[in-house]
């Protein structure tokens, strides 16, 4: 109890200086002060030196990791009042500029529903080289839209160091690649040797910053991803199919193949699910179980 009172001070202290001048609304103080309540919490978990300490990069992994298990009301809640402090409070943010909006993996997982292989062969077609490519590499190895422009060997990026079972990736052959992905975890993906001998076509001759929804990336291969990825898959979905499931459906075809996969080989259910949690850079299984209704 003592602790939590702890981290109710911090957040409380945080809007004492909010409130009346910023903040004028007692039911916007009461629900931010809760929302930074829960900020203090991580920061404590995370081993962060206080609420008032964190940095911007900070911030984004925390609101990338909530965005995995809180829906899309609570993540804005949380980073408006969040953006608050750091405007206003700490001035690590300056008061006209604004945190990107993080979106929640957790609504995805409600909204979307898996394609089947024709059916995203039929939107790849529609799709010009570059944006094929990327949904077919989407598709292959589960990635993110924004994970795409984040391509790299593991030479150039290795992956952090983290439990794996030693079942990942079994069943398939390709060539390992590293990709940055939620709150800023590298993990290692498989990506086929077919896709892979495409994919190096397209090496840039040194990196490039490019910029997703605010955040900036290091890009090493002339890919597309992100929004504008996502963008033109939905159109592609809805001239090809008539509609659409957005291009996050791809990693709910990943996961259901995957488990498909591994059952087969006589993983048990709960060692496939681990496994096919730690290749799409979950961090705890049951977020990979809403992918597979």
């Amino acid at each position: 109890m003592a602790k939590f009172a702890k981290l109710q001070k911090q957040a409380g202290a945080v809007m004492k200086q909010l409130q009346g001048t910023v903040i004028k609304s007692v039911r916007t103080v009461s629900n931010f002060e809760q929302a930074l309540t829960r900020v203090a919490e991580y920061c404590q978990q995370m081993k962060l030196p206080s609420l008032q300490a964190m940095s911007i990069n900070d911030v984004l992994t925390y609101l990338d990791l909530r965005g995995q298990i809180v829906g899309q009301k609570t993540l804005d809640m949380e980073r408006q009042a969040i953006q608050k402090m750091l405007q206003h409070v700490t001035g690590t943010l300056p008061v006209d500029k604004t945190l990107p909006v993080i979106k929640s993996e957790h609504q995805q997982v409600l909204l979307s529903r898996a394609y089947t292989v024709p059916q995203i062969e039929l939107v790849a077609g529609q799709q010009k080289d570059s944006n094929s490519l990327a949904t077919r590499i989407s598709h292959a190895a589960g990635l993110r839209a924004h994970e795409l422009l984040t391509l790299a060997k593991p030479t150039e990026r290795p992956a952090d160091k983290r439990p794996a079972n030693s079942t990942k990736f079994s069943g398939r052959e390709g060539i390992i690649y590293t990709v940055q992905g939620k709150g800023g975890l590298k993990r290692e993906v498989l990506i086929p040797v077919s896709l892979s001998r495409e994919l190096e076509k397209c090496r840039r001759p040194a990196p490039v910053t490019v910029q997703d929804r605010g955040i900036n990336y290091l890009s090493r291969y002339q890919l597309a991803g992100g929004q504008p990825w996502s963008n033109s898959f939905s159109a592609a979905s809805n001239r090809a199919l008539n509609w659409s499931r957005g291009a996050h459906g791809l990693r709910h075809s990943y996961a259901q193949e995957r488990m498909h996969e591994l059952q087969s080989l006589g993983l048990t259910r709960l060692l496939a699910l681990e496994t096919v949690s730690q290749e799409m850079g979950h961090f705890r299984p049951e977020i990979t179980e809403t992918y597979l209704r």
